[in-house]
């Protein structure tokens, strides 16, 4: 019996193995048409492999029997953040193409609605897919932030940093993991981020409106986040692992 129980990871592993080559694979057309420098194939390559060896690992630990088609969709829109990030990267030495990098960040952000979609048409939602496609929007913003604030100032890394502090403060406080009420204003918040942060680094507008754009979403977010922290605390405190913990654990091991 427990050799039929065995789980085997490879199937599923070599699903992320093939969207780390995918990720390398796009650098290679992307670098040669933006003469790319060492900055930004080194962090494209460090992006790919990141991503491989974090995912392959919370597979294993979640033995998933099967990788699934909304997967492979935010796995697709990883390869693009990881695009976008080499672009980035490389932007701190040469004036960035603009018009490509806005092109694949509006291409992952349009996805970003798909793979949930996917996922409830075919019922194959899971934690794991959840938190998969929550990281990869938080590290799109996170990249976004930067490249905004090379024009506007360090305060803009305010908006990518938001997200991270907040899971170092629940290693401190675990009050702040407990389950969250469902809310569509948190949802539309969080999706707005990138699109604002795209809009300022499209550089289409003047500095003045650009300026009023990020100090928008800067504002949505705090207001969001504080609204959470401020439910959590008034919740009464449950002794039993919060949900989403477990997860978590998946990836940190």
């Amino acid at each position: 019996m427990a050799l039929n129980n065995r789980y085997d990871a490879r199937p599923v592993q070599q699903e992320t193995a093939v969207g780390a080559g995918v990720q390398i694979l796009l650098l290679v057309p992307l670098g040669t048409a933006t003469g790319m420098g060492p900055a930004g194939w080194l962090t494209g390559l460090a992006f790919a492999l990141a991503t491989w060896a974090v995912l392959s690992r919370a597979l294993y630990r979640s033995r998933l029997r099967s990788f699934g088609a909304a997967n492979r969709v935010t796995l697709g829109r990883a390869s693009l953040v990881g695009g976008v990030t080499a672009l980035v990267a490389d932007s701190f030495q040469d004036s960035p193409p603009v018009p490509l990098l806005v092109g694949l960040t509006a291409v992952a952000l349009l996805l970003d609605g798909v793979d949930g979609k996917v996922a409830r048409r075919t019922g194959t939602s899971t934690p794991l897919g959840a938190r998969f496609d929550m990281e990869v929007d938080a590290f799109l913003i996170l990249v976004l932030s930067v490249y905004v604030s090379m024009a506007m100032g360090p305060w803009v890394l305010l908006i990518g940093s938001m997200r991270y502090v907040f899971v170092a403060a629940a290693r401190l406080w675990p009050w702040l993991t407990a389950p969250l009420p469902p809310s569509t204003a948190r949802k539309t918040v969080a999706a707005l981020q990138g699109v604002l942060l795209l809009v300022a680094g499209a550089d289409l507008l003047p500095d003045a409106v650009d300026t009023g754009v990020v100090l928008l979403a800067l504002g949505l977010l705090v207001w969001s986040f504080g609204r959470d922290v401020l439910w959590l605390w008034r919740t009464p405190r449950v002794a039993t692992v919060p949900a989403g913990r477990e997860v978590r654990e998946l990836i940190a091991g």
